[in-house]
């Protein structure tokens, strides 16, 4: 898949603290995200509320926020950073269901964030689990 030029900056939600046996598989593979974004020279903008997670490390992204995952955080941080896309694959159900209610609150229509990596109608599919 060709680059994108039209996104420069992506934010990137972790999956907050990791109980044992479930979420260190997104602290890893949000790791590698980061890396391979910056490597084809996106800006990659991190929030984690862990941070004992090799994600949250210096300069595995370009800037970290340690804060916690909410509406209203993420919010401060999208209007502060202005990203032009949100991926939300990489943190697990607590960064797909902030994305699904950032979505629905208008918050990414509000600040021009292209969600990318899930659809918010296949987030909702998934979640269902009366389906």
């Amino acid at each position: 898949m060709p680059k994108r030029e039209d996104i420069r900056r992506i934010l990137i939600i972790g999956s907050g603290p990791i109980v044992i046996g479930q979420a260190a598989e997104f602290d890893y593979s949000g790791t590698q995200a980061c890396k391979a974004l910056k490597e084809e020279g996106y800006e990659v903008i991190l929030v984690n509320s862990n941070p004992a997670t090799i994600m949250t490390d210096p300069g595995i992204a370009d800037r970290t926020y340690i804060e916690p995952l909410t509406l209203e955080v993420l919010e401060k941080i999208i209007a502060k950073e202005r990203p032009d896309a949100l991926l939300p694959t990489v943190g697990g159900q607590t960064a797909l269901n902030l994305a699904v209610e950032l979505y629905e609150a208008g918050i990414l229509e509000r600040y021009g964030v292209e969600l990318i990596g899930a659809k918010v109608e296949a987030i909702k599919k998934a979640e269902d689990r009366e389906l």
